[in-house]
């Protein structure tokens, strides 16, 4: 039997669900992970199965403690991450989801939305959370189910059913239904939290008209939740550590100075900037969020979230078959000189920071009888950049100053061509870790800090190491002129089509 320490990271993400062992070290050991069906019942509609995400995460987190070859006794923590806003609601007694759980992604409460803005809620919001009316946000999407769910918001007012992301969820499930908690992240994206005050508020409660009785105890980040139920692993483990996907990034990639920024390219495109113990009000559309909360102390941030990055590359795989594997996108943007004057809007679910624009469409303008397959490719590759450059510019002009280099992480983070294209358009430098899992890394940091593997953050910030570092080298002009052509097509995205 092993007497060193492990911490069981699982990461639940958009489109897959993965589990990583790591030791003292913060080294992966194992990993396992599975991908699950997305649903799309209607335009603008994304759905999970919250059943899928539950098998998936015990199914991983067995099948990399048996690869590690590691025991749950050697487990001291286990650290969630989780696919943030996304809502779950479920029965008390039997733990079963009244309905599929609604992923960030989907739409269909944007009528609902417009009007929150019309009856001038948008400013109490905003002060309150530091976030703008959208769709995105979790409390629009619970409300759509207590209302258009048969039976549901009686049952809500009863006190019989139970809300939660899908770090609440799974809390409740590993535990046998023994913890209904969430983390000051995850309950910061919902919409019904007073960032300032860590608590659920009456008001928003209110206005979105959410029950009190079927919310979730918050938590800080690290600390023990409780433990796992034993008939799951053999053995109870702590679960030691929750926090949402891009905030446990941040921790992962060791940002833990005011002014640091990390950018991770997953299905979305997430930007974070440090504002230490400021809850900065954003005046150019990004949002105020909490990074995370440890040892009673709140740290913020100014997010920028972009909607679809990786998503663009799965659409030209799956949606229309340009590819057969999203690695090829870099032989391809590599094999022509330019994109030919193509440019994709990805603005499939619409756009997010700093547009806010649910109804926006996806666009590839510029075409012409030379465009290509590999011109289109690396459009698509170019868009996540000028999104990300929308992002820095607005952050910027918040206070937080020119860029002056940015920690990446996540899968399209590991193709060069996209990080030097990056670099180019940030004009600043764009680093890389060694260890791209940065999310689930910050899962286990988070676990591991509550159960004495890291004393502190400084602790944790020996652990990250820079792998590659690229530094801007485009010419100034070139790059005035591309930009201009992504702010061309940007418009021509937001044209309003019935």
């Amino acid at each position: 039997m092993s007497t060193k320490k492990y911490i069981l990271a699982i990461d639940q993400g958009t489109t897959s669900t993965r589990s990583i062992v790591y030791d003292g070290n913060a080294e992966a050991i194992a990993t396992e992970r599975n991908e699950f069906e997305q649903h799309y019942p209607d335009r603008g509609w994304v759905e999970h199965n919250a059943e899928d995400i539950w098998r998936d995460a015990v199914t991983t987190a067995k099948d990399t403690l048996e690869k590690a070859k590691v025991g749950a006794g050697d487990i001291t923590g286990i650290g969630i991450t989780n696919q943030r806003e996304t809502v779950v609601l479920w029965d008390r007694e039997t733990g079963e989801p009244v309905y599929n759980a609604i992923v960030w992604q989907d739409r269909r409460t944007a009528r609902f939305c417009d009007k929150l803005r019309a009856d001038g809620t948008e400013g109490t919001i905003q002060s309150k959370t530091g976030l703008l009316i959208d769709p995105y946000f979790s409390a629009s999407k619970l409300r759509w189910i207590l209302d258009e769910v048969s039976g549901v918001r009686a049952r809500a007012e009863a006190g019989k059913l139970a809300f939660g992301t899908i770090d609440s969820f799974l809390l409740w499930r590993l535990t046998g239904g023994k913890v209904h908690a969430t983390d000051a992240t995850n309950a910061s994206r919902t919409q019904l939290m007073n960032i300032h005050t860590g608590e659920w508020d009456d008001e928003l409660l209110k206005i979105f008209g959410i029950p009190r009785s079927v919310l979730p105890e918050i938590k800080s980040n690290s600390e023990i939740y409780g433990e796992t139920d034993p008939k799951l692993f053999g053995k109870s483990i702590p679960i030691a550590g929750m926090a949402g996907d891009q905030q446990a990034a941040l921790v992962g990639q060791a940002c833990f100075e005011k002014g640091n920024v990390k950018s991770t390219y997953g299905t979305g495109c997430f930007m974070l900037f440090n504002t230490g113990e400021e809850a900065v009000k954003s005046e150019n559309r990004m949002l105020t969020t909490i990074a995370y909360r440890l040892g009673g102390k709140t740290t913020y941030a100014l997010e920028g979230a972009i909607f679809v990055a990786g998503a663009a590359i799965k659409w030209l795989r799956d949606g229309v078959g340009l590819i057969a594997r999203a690695s090829e996108t870099d032989s391809m943007a590599t094999r022509v000189p330019d994109s030919h004057g193509v440019y994709m809007v990805p603005g499939f679910v619409g756009l997010g920071a700093p547009h806010w624009d649910p109804d926006a469409r996806g666009l590839i303008c510029g075409l012409t009888l030379g465009s290509g397959a590999a011109h289109i490719a690396r459009a698509a590759l170019e868009s996540v950049a000028y999104q990300t450059l929308d992002l820095a510019k607005a952050i910027s002009q918040d206070g937080g100053g020119k860029t002056t280099g940015v920690r990446v992480d996540g899968g399209m983070a590991a193709n060069d061509w996209f990080c030097q294209f990056l670099a180019d358009m940030l004009e600043a430098p764009v680093s890389r870790p060694a260890d791209l899992e940065s999310t689930a890394r910050g899962a286990a940091f988070l676990a591991g800090l509550a159960t004495g593997v890291w004393s502190d953050t400084a602790d944790i910030a020996k652990s990250w190491t820079e792998a590659s570092r690229f530094e801007p080298k485009m010419d100034p002009a070139l790059r005035k002129t591309l930009v201009a052509g992504w702010e061309e097509a940007l418009a021509r995205a937001k044209l309003k089509v019935a």
